[in-house]
């Protein structure tokens, strides 16, 4: 299962873990999932490198929201809002939480 974790106001998102919708190279929940992180880093990274910094491990995916601005915020929003639709339609390989 994938986990999304929120900290903060959106400070930092932590993903880890795999979908285990299908095998590798045809997973449709990790491929969904990794579309929308990479194209929202992609998009704040083109508008100032310094508004986000990010960390790719082996299983685990860590961005950390370093200026909050409209750019920044909604594309954020937007990803997680993304997120959420996934997890609507796949419950079973992907859930978010938050803490504060």
């Amino acid at each position: 299962m994938i986990k999304v974790n929120i900290l903060g106001k959106n400070d930092k998102i932590i993903i880890k873990g795999h979908a285990l919708f299908d095998d590798f190279g045809k997973d449709i929940v990790c491929a969904g999932v990794s579309s929308v992180v990479t194209t929202t880093i992609n998009a704040i990274l083109t508008f100032n490198k310094d508004y986000i910094s990010y960390l790719s491990e082996k299983d685990q995916f860590t961005i950390s929201i370093n200026v909050h601005n409209e750019i920044v915020d909604n594309l954020i929003k937007n990803m997680l809002d993304m997120l959420k639709n996934i997890e609507e339609d796949y419950p079973k390989n992907i859930k978010i939480g938050k803490e504060n």
